[in-house]
């Protein structure tokens, strides 16, 4: 699909192709909607074969935020930004250069980490725009914003855990984590603090032998981790764990996890956990913590206790999900895209009102 259709049929507000010979930048910056404020999203660095698959991403990461912050609270739009390179290539030229288009975008999008980006990625952008976050501490910035993610993502299956198994503690719960990175590494913490049994995966065998070594957990392979025995499937790695293959074999009442877009097909694939009466708790409002913690940094007024209340808040906003999945007899993603859309649509009429 060419770029201008595929943006009409997302309906996106603005697509941005960025490149600069002189780096090597190629990137793709979408704006999906502004309602609630400027577009807030992070930068990924990857490298996808082609423009097209560039573009899939971009546009489903960039709507993913627009629900994300309207769930969450934030007066933040959704957008998101892809590098196509591999992330060994990235350098302070490419990052500068990607720092001068957002900032002829005059705060329509604030930029901040993403896969394969750091804080000090973000200072080469700072020095060319004023709109990015998730800077360090020592210059005045929110810093690494994952533990806040994990944060919020334990309050999350808490939730859910709650509301599907009537559990008020996860003392003695399995749960499966595909993924021990920055987020998965901390959610397993806070798991096992809480007494919950862990079985874990990840491409770094040194990351397995440390959760193993720190937490006791159970050790078991990439495709192993999709058919254990669990109370809960915490997804933490990319996206589209949940998909034709896989979700016939899960063995779990819960699946709630920081990785974005957890369902390759969200409605085919939101309806059949349905039908096998998983809950799912989802993605764009369990992974909130990361964006609320770099909202207070753009805001100004950033304090870690105001943002740990905040984030604390996404176990009952993960509850008034499912409560609207139970009355309305739907899955929990139509669900939460109704929470997000309502708050948009109030906002937007207020916008509307003062235009008249």
């Amino acid at each position: 699909m060419k770029p201008l259709a595929a943006m009409v049929a997302a309906e996106h507000e603005q697509i941005v192709y960025c490149h600069d010979k002189a780096s090597g930048l190629k990137a793709i910056i979408a704006i999906h909607d502004t309602t609630l404020g400027p577009a807030l999203g992070g930068c990924r660095i990857w490298p996808y074969k082609n423009e097209d698959e560039a573009l899939f991403d971009v546009l489903r990461l960039s709507k993913g935020m627009t629900y994300k912050n309207a769930a969450a609270g934030l007066n933040l739009g959704g957008g998101k930004a892809v590098i196509i390179a591999d992330p060994r290539e990235k350098s302070e030229a490419m990052m500068r250069a990607f720092g001068r288009f957002i900032q002829s975008l005059n705060g329509r999008y604030i930029t901040a980490e993403d896969v394969n980006t750091t804080t000090q990625d973000m200072i080469y952008i700072r020095d060319e725009t004023r709109f990015v976050a998730g800077l360090p501490e020592e210059i005045g910035g929110s810093g690494n914003p994952s533990p806040f993610t994990a944060m919020g993502t334990f309050e999350g299956i808490r939730a859910a855990v709650l509301h599907r198994l009537g559990a008020n503690s996860l003392q003695g719960l399995t749960v499966a984590v595909q993924g021990l990175g920055n987020v998965g590494g901390s959610l397993c913490g806070m798991l096992h603090k809480a007494g919950a049994k862990l079985i874990v995966s990840d491409l770094s065998e040194e990351r397995v032998a440390t959760m193993v070594k720190q937490y006791n957990a159970v050790p078991v392979s990439l495709e192993e981790i999709l058919s254990v025995e669990a109370d809960v499937f915490a997804p933490c790695a990319l996206g589209a764990s949940v998909n034709d293959e896989s979700i016939e074999n899960f063995k779990v009442s819960v699946i709630a996890g920081a990785a974005n877009n957890v369902l390759l097909d969200e409605q085919k694939h939101a309806l059949r956990l349905k039908e096998k009466n998983i809950l799912y708790a989802p993605d764009y409002i369990i992974n909130a913590g990361g964006v609320i913690n770099v909202y207070y940094e753009v805001i100004d007024r950033y304090r870690r206790e105001s943002v740990t209340q905040k984030v604390k808040e996404i176990h009952k906003t993960l509850m008034d999900v499912f409560r609207i999945s139970d009355e309305e007899n739907i899955p929990t993603p139509m669900a939460s895209a109704r929470f997000s859309e309502c708050r948009i649509e109030t906002i937007g009429q207020v916008h509307r009102t003062y235009l008249k």
